[in-house]
């Protein structure tokens, strides 16, 4: 495998970049809900403080990780090499069943978008088939490779940004016609801090997704922690001017929700950039369900190879691509398409957390028993610094929990939902352990 693996061609640093945005980002699409809830001065500096303790911890413990262990499956197998199979089994159970909720939000995003400009082509039935299409047009792009996503991350990346670049400008230039009208836009009736501050976690989680493609990366000792480090100052800076801009321009913020980017493209520059910010959002669901795709379907691929899934969804193409993966992945995230949007996103920060306090802990673990291990990036420190990079995101997630505490799905707790899932992984790895000593 691995040397077929080296034949193909590989991904270079710009396409990791633009795959590793659209794995955590995809454009300011999402935010609007913080600026709903917390209004912008809080959104402004949620989106400043969130990556410091949540983003950066996890961009250093990536960069580190990947370059020192550049193999397939990523975060699924340091966790299995520090601490062995079962805890390998359940980060990347943990991780796959958070992608069947976090997959299903770009779609839904989608179509919420579009319903502002033509919510007759959403209505009833069609918005689930534009749904599916948007599955479907991914793992058909992911069967062509990784190559093919990073390129055409890099392409959807710089066409998805340009009405914004466009809202920005008219923005200020509102701003310095008219008079700054920062007041204007006020503070939000009610005050929803905790969901802001879970929505700000959800845009700025899932660095560890790029791991998983490691053998399909050029020079992934070096590659990797430079696309880290790049991709987070990239995503902040996405996040953070778009916002000032319509802060800048006096939008109350009360009328900021899923899919109000299309209503400041309205009043910022009429129809036009109302109709771009929309096809701009269409690509972003797109981009970002692809760039996912690519990461995702490399796990069951790393288990399969493992004796730990079926031996089929080891099969790769010519081209280096787990085929059956990429399709049994695609039906799955397809079966969830009918979530609503927050209550995707209290799923999937809890199973997702689950995932990354486990990838804090194989840091560490790895620092005490393979301190010869070859880092060509290292966090500084020693085993205490690699420790205490995890308090962050630990503290986060213990407020995410507590934020969500209220949230119901199909009649149970979100917190009870989402504790079911991960408790069915021990019961999922002895049935799959006994029926691989059976065969």
């Amino acid at each position: 495998m691995a040397q077929r693996v080296a034949k193909m061609g590989k991904m270079r640093l710009l396409p990791l970049v633009a795959a590793t945005y659209f794995m955590v980002s995809g454009g300011p699409y999402g935010l609007e809900d913080i600026i709903g809830k917390a209004g912008y001065g809080r959104a402004l500096l949620l989106l400043l403080l969130v990556p410091l303790f949540w983003s950066l911890p996890t961009a250093l413990m990536v960069g580190e990780l990947a370059s020192s262990m550049p193999y397939e499956g990523g975060f699924y197998y340091w966790v299995r090499r520090a601490m062995g199979p079962f805890w390998g089994f359940q980060e990347a159970w943990l991780s796959l069943t958070a992608s069947v909720f976090d997959m299903a939000i770009y779609p839904t995003t989608f179509v919420l978008y579009l319903t502002h400009i033509a919510p007759g082509l959403t209505a009833g039935h069609r918005g689930l088939l534009l749904k599916l299409g948007i599955v479907g047009i991914s793992a058909v792009w992911n069967l062509r490779g990784a190559v093919a996503v990073g390129i055409g991350s890099q392409r959807m990346m710089i066409i998805s940004l340009s009405p914004f670049v466009v809202l920005i400008g008219l923005a200020v230039w509102q701003g310095l016609r008219h008079g700054v009208a920062v007041a204007a836009g006020g503070a939000p009736a009610e005050l929803d801090l905790g969901g802001a501050v879970m929505v700000a976690m959800w845009n700025y989680m899932g660095w560890d997704n790029a791991s998983t493609i490691a053998q399909e990366v050029e020079n992934p000792q070096r590659t990797y922690p430079r696309a880290m480090l790049s991709s987070a100052f990239v995503v902040m800076c996405v996040y953070m001017l778009p916002l000032g801009a319509v802060w800048l321009a006096g939008i109350p913020a009360e009328r900021f929700s899923t899919g109000a980017w299309v209503d400041a493209g309205m009043i910022l520059g009429g129809p036009l950039l109302a109709l771009g910010v929309v096809l701009a959002g269409s690509l972003d669901g797109l981009g970002t369900f692809n760039a996912l795709t690519l990461s995702l379907t490399r796990l069951p691929y790393a288990m399969a190879e493992d004796g730990l899934l079926p031996r089929v969804l080891a099969k790769r193409w010519t081209n280096g691509v787990p085929w059956v993966s990429v399709l049994a992945c695609s039906v799955g995230w397809a079966l969830a398409l009918g979530f609503t949007f927050e209550r995707l996103i209290t799923i999937d920060l809890v199973l997702y957390g689950g995932s990354l306090v486990l990838e804090f802990v194989a840091l560490v673990i790895l620092r005490l028993r393979e301190p010869n291990l070859h880092r060509p990036f290292r966090v500084p420190g020693g085993v205490w610094a690699a420790a205490a990079m995890g308090i962050g995101p630990s503290i986060l997630i213990a407020f995410a929990l507590w934020a969500a505490r209220d949230e119901r799905v199909a009649g149970l707790p979100a917190l009870g939902f989402a504790a079911i899932i991960a408790a069915a992984g021990p019961l999922v790895y002895l049935a799959v352990r006994r029926t691989a000593r059976s065969v």
